[in-house]
């Protein structure tokens, strides 16, 4: 079987930063959670004032569907951000155990002059 092509814009999200994608990816999120709210709020306006079934409906499905891609995407949002604190977190540890090793191999100890 034929091995298929990349998509095109794979290479990009791959070389950006951890950073980068959250900056982008929790914004929209919010922003997808919010239209879909305003498009449910519609579709249950246009059921109330008696348009048809169709239109309602409609409009309804594609306000879940905005709702649960933004939902979606901000929860890779918080992925992002838990991969940022993580590393965060490991990196200063790190850097107090170099600092203890450090201190205990330069500075002499009791009784050592």
């Amino acid at each position: 079987m034929a091995k298929l092509p990349e998509p095109p814009g794979r290479k990009l999200v791959n070389r950006m930063s951890t950073r980068t994608k959250w900056l982008l990816t929790a914004p929209l999120g919010l922003v997808l959670v919010g239209a879909g709210l305003c498009v449910l709020s519609e579709a249950s306006y246009a059921k109330h004032t008696g348009a048809s079934w169709q239109q309602w409906v409609g409009w309804g499905t594609y306000g879940l569907i905005l709702v649960n891609g933004g939902l979606s995407v901000f929860g890779q949002a918080v992925r992002y951000r838990a991969q940022l604190d993580y590393r965060r977190f490991v990196r200063r540890e790190l850097k107090k155990r170099d600092r203890s090793r450090h201190k205990r191999k330069t500075s002499p100890g009791k009784g050592e002059v």
